[in-house]
């Protein structure tokens, strides 16, 4: 019996993370969230060791305020501009039918440029590299997958560790020739600095041989507040920033939301659907102050994948349809505190690519 009759979404592969779509500013990083593949050998055959490796790329630089866009940032050259690059190695033990586990290792690479966090004046870049934050999970088929090839669902659990450097440094020009040494920006930093704890739905039905729906849940729940990593880049933080709540970094709990349709040829298939990822404003666990830039970003995506002998290779790419940086707690702290309506930005990217192979051991 093939398994291309059904959708496997046992592998943890693309994403999102840890962040991102909401990407850019608004720090989601990979999460090594999910990619939807059929694989064409019989389920009692199927290899009990699968190693995915998947690549992710963005460049955000289009600032919003809510859903509103601040076009004069770019035509002043004012705006930031994140460069991420994140390649997750993910390794998958099925156990048997139903029961599989999987270790999540991504390693990032990413570069800020901006004016404000430096002299105001010159366009200078700050980066980071490194791997992030580490992830365990354990996934179950509800149903029998030999039975159930029509419809099925499979929910995971997890644990993410605070292996990701929360505290990377580099330098910040005071001056063209004056540099001081400080925390990079959240959006660019390896990890958040907390245990986190993750949830998975996925779930697909067929409606025969050739096209079915999937659909895809992942939450991350950070209990911890706040990191203690500082935001003032190397220098003391504000009177203000630190009556509002921002002057330390808040470790935000983040989901991504997928559903759509596949077209399945034998070995080639077409995806098209919907993706939504968020970073809220407050977490499900645990208090929600220090700085976050909370937002999220409705995509429509389209995806391809090929399943060789061996391996499968795939390339999904999310296009943003909507981008909304929402009010933060130290928006509506400061809100409170003056008496003047706050809501701070973010830079959201146009797209997003994620490519990447699916290795049968």
């Amino acid at each position: 019996m093939k398994k291309s009759l059904f959708v496997l979404v046992a592998l943890s592969l693309i994403i999102i993370n840890n962040k991102s779509f909401a990407q850019g500013c608004v720090a989601i990083r990979s999460t090594g969230a999910i990619c939807a593949l059929h694989m064409p050998d019989s389920i009692s055959n199927a290899s009990k060791w699968q190693l995915g490796i998947n690549y992710r790329y963005y460049k955000s630089y289009k600032h919003y305020v809510g859903t509103e866009e601040q076009k004069l940032r770019v035509d002043t050259g004012s705006n930031v501009i994140n460069h991420s690059n994140t390649i997750d190695i993910a390794l998958t033990h099925e156990l048997n039918r139903r029961w599989s586990l999987l270790v999540d290792v991504p390693i990032l690479a990413n570069s800020r440029s901006s004016l404000y966090e430096h002299d105001r004046v010159n366009r200078y870049s700050t980066h980071s590299f490194g791997v992030g934050d580490i992830r365990f999970s354990a996934y179950r088929w509800m149903f029998d997958p030999e039975k159930s090839q029509h419809f099925n669902l499979q929910l995971g659990l997890g644990i993410k560790f605070p292996t990701g450097d929360y505290k990377y440094q580099d330098k910040f020009h005071i001056t063209d020739s004056t540099t001081q040494v400080g925390p990079v920006d959240q959006s660019i930093q390896l990890g958040d600095g907390g245990t986190g704890f993750t949830v998975e739905a996925n779930t697909f039905y067929n409606f025969s041989h050739h096209v079915g729906l999937y659909g895809n849940f992942y939450y991350l729940l950070n209990p911890r507040e706040q990191n203690g990593v500082s935001t003032a880049r190397g220098g003391v933080p504000s009177a203000q920033t630190m009556q509002i709540g921002s002057d330390v970094m808040s470790v935000p709990d983040q989901y991504l939301i997928r559903a759509g349709v596949n077209f399945d040829f034998n070995r080639l298939m077409f995806s098209f659907g919907m993706r939504d990822e968020c970073l809220p404003v407050y977490d499900l666990i645990g208090g929600s102050e220090g700085f976050r830039r909370p937002g999220y970003i409705i995509s429509e995506e389209q995806g391809v994948s090929y399943a060789f002998k061996k391996f499968s290779a795939y390339a999904y790419v999310p296009v943003a349809l909507v981008r909304n940086r929402t009010q933060s707690v130290p928006d509506k702290n400061k809100t409170e505190l003056t008496g003047v309506y706050s809501h701070g930005d973010a830079a959201f990217a146009d797209y997003v690519i994620n490519v990447g192979f699916v290795f049968k051991l």
